[in-house]
């Protein structure tokens, strides 16, 4: 039906439409992710999770929707470029980008003990990524499967330490925090919200992309990996404003765990694809040469030095906007 409605208003009135329709599908996914967010954070705190990993799993969870939608659906109707670079352009967005933007603001202190899981188990899932990529050169279903599988593992292991370690602090603010009907109510309409909002994004970001003549690949690691990261920097935003330094951080390293394991192993298992290969460097890759080493390269910049000296500071946040810029501009270069 929205496909159906997609391809209506670009035989109606063009492009224009697409790009009206694509708009629209921003739009869905920020209030979407808001209302799913708020929704998850109701209902996580009547359980006493520590604030970051609170970010990392129930938050990250509802935020990476959106990547989930689209990157499943791009599987589906057999657009594997989309589905491949969404994932690794939204990690790369959400670090270099959204995580940047709040350290450079407002550099914070981190707890070491509470990061060390999430950025362990990002390492392991993209490592396995990257070799799936560089040995097979493309992504069975078989891959798929062992990416949802590592999901439930972190998840399974995340939340038995949660509750281990319960925040009394957050069991007392809890009180007054929404109601779990209300909290219910907000995840429901946000999923829905999330769902059209990715369906449009994928649909119309497949035509501007061929009517304009730039690569898929380079759209979903740009437009509409910023697109479906607009949630996650929507909850930085929020929790910067309201002191909560810890749930944007947990939150961006959740995420990014998340488009790894369960955004791609989503959409691999629903329709395998192999690797991209629409832009190269010397005969190469270029998403072996560039888009990889830069994801590894902003993640280990972001949560390294934070777990070695326990705090955030401001040159990270500033050298993570800088690599960001010299990566847009090389994926429209040329």
């Amino acid at each position: 039906m929205l496909e159906f409605v997609s391809d209506w208003a670009y035989d109606t009135i063009g492009l224009a439409g697409s790009i009206i329709l694509f708009l629209v599908g921003f739009a869905a996914l920020i209030k979407g992710g808001d209302w799913f967010v708020d929704g998850s954070v109701g209902i996580a705190k009547k359980f006493h999770i520590p604030e970051l990993l609170i970010g990392a799993t129930v938050v990250s969870i509802g935020t990476t929707l959106p990547e989930v939608m689209v990157s499943a659906s791009a599987a589906a109707k057999g657009v594997g470029d989309i589905a491949y670079g969404n994932a690794i352009g939204s990690v790369i967005c959400n670090t270099a980008l959204i995580a940047a933007l709040t350290v450079a603001i407002r550099p914070a202190l981190v707890d070491r003990k509470a990061l060390s899981l999430p950025v362990v188990c990002f390492f392991i899932a993209a490592v396995f990524y990257a070799c799936v990529a560089i040995f097979l050169r493309k992504f069975t279903r078989t891959v798929g499967i062992i990416l949802l599988a590592m999901f439930v593992i972190y998840m399974i292991v995340t939340v038995m330490h949660a509750l281990k370690h319960p925040d009394e602090a957050e069991a007392e603010e809890a009180q007054k925090e929404l109601s779990t009907v209300k909290s219910l109510i907000l995840l429901v309409l946000g999923a829905v919200l999330i769902a059209i909002g990715a369906n449009f994004l994928v649909d119309n970001g497949t035509i501007i992309a061929r009517a304009v003549g730039v690569p898929e690949s380079v759209i979903a690691l740009t437009f509409v990996a910023l697109g479906t990261s607009l949630p996650e920097l929507v909850t930085a935003i929020t929790s910067l404003a309201k002191g909560h330094s810890a749930l944007s951080l947990g939150n961006v390293i959740g995420a990014n765990i998340f488009n790894i394991v369960l955004v791609s192993g989503a959409a691999v298992t629903i329709s395998p694809f192999a690797l991209p290969a629409s832009k190269t460097i010397g005969g190469m890759n270029a998403s072996l040469v560039v888009d990889m080493p830069v994801m590894f390269a902003v993640m280990a910049l972001l949560t390294l030095p934070a777990l070695i000296s326990g705090k955030l500071k401001r040159w990270q946040g500033i050298l993570l906007l800088a690599i960001y810029a010299g990566f847009i501009a090389f994926q429209f270069a040329g």
